[in-house]
């Protein structure tokens, strides 16, 4: 199995999506969509906001209505502003035109900025259906989008179901393990009682990518066995990494599973 570390983009770039290549469509013998496509690079060099980049976008649709991209790439601005309900419209106008290419992103947008968790889950599980291969990541490139679907059965009280997706997914040949996988999974375990599979993950992650998180779970699964010693040097580990800024992380929202100083302080205090 392989591991890496997924570099996380700079606030709100994650939310850009590339220009697509024009001459792709005069090979597929579309020229309509070439003519469309071509109008959205007069986009270049402005940004999402401004007036001339939604008119080059208003101006691709006018040519081929059935071009996603200018969809998806008008919504941007629209999320980011908090018109959600604009964007929602705009986003899915693209996966209604290139549901392959959309999918993935409208689910991990609904699980990172709008906790609908049945509409992530059901974006990716159709996902599932139509395409044969690895389905990607989250928009921010932090999670698998199977591991989405696990944090999204999660959230709505099924922890077992999440547990069975992401095992099978960590266990897939090839599959490059989340910078935060272990400490998602190992508090699953933990939450079901399975204090030997939770310390398992952290230990895991602690060798992977260590951070604050999976000391803190790990002094918390000690503390239930009443090693209280060992829960405080965990408490104390965490507090340290902490104070590095070796933490879950997301530039837009609270993650799954994110520690906060408080949390650590209260913790501690209780030790002492």
């Amino acid at each position: 199995m392989k591991y890496y570390l997924i570099i996380s983009f700079l606030f709100f770039s994650h939310l850009s999506i590339s220009q697509p290549n024009c001459n792709y469509f005069i090979h597929t013998g579309d020229s309509l969509k070439y003519e469309a496509c071509m109008q959205t690079e007069n986009a270049a060099g402005h940004y999402q906001f401004s007036k001339e980049f939604q008119m080059a976008m208003d101006a691709a649709i006018a040519i081929d209505s059935t071009f996603a991209y200018p969809y998806r790439a008008k919504s941007v601005a629209y999320l980011k502003s908090g018109d959600f309900i604009e964007w929602k419209r705009l986003i899915d106008l693209a996966v209604k035109y290139d549901p392959l290419g959309n999918l993935g992103y409208r689910a991990s947008c609904r699980y990172q900025f709008f906790r609908d968790y049945a509409g992530a889950i059901t974006d990716i599980e159709y996902l599932k259906e139509i395409f044969v291969g690895d389905i990607g990541h989250s928009a921010n490139g932090n999670h698998h989008l199977e591991v989405i679907r696990a944090l999204c059965y999660k959230a709505l009280g099924r922890n077992q179901k999440a547990i069975e997706i992401m095992e099978k997914q960590m266990k897939t040949e090839d599959y490059l393990i989340g910078i935060y996988d272990y400490i998602h999974l190992g508090v699953l375990y933990m939450e079901l009682g399975d204090l030997e599979k939770a310390k398992e993950n952290f230990q895991k992650q602690q060798e992977y990518n260590d951070l604050a998180e999976n000391h803190f779970y790990m002094a918390q699964v000690l503390k239930s066995e009443n090693d209280l010693q060992l829960a405080k040097i965990e408490f104390q580990k965490a507090l340290a990494l902490y104070n590095k800024g070796y933490v879950v992380d997301d530039g837009y929202i609270f993650p799954e599973d994110k520690i906060y100083r408080v949390m650590l302080d209260e913790e501690i205090e209780t030790m002492d």
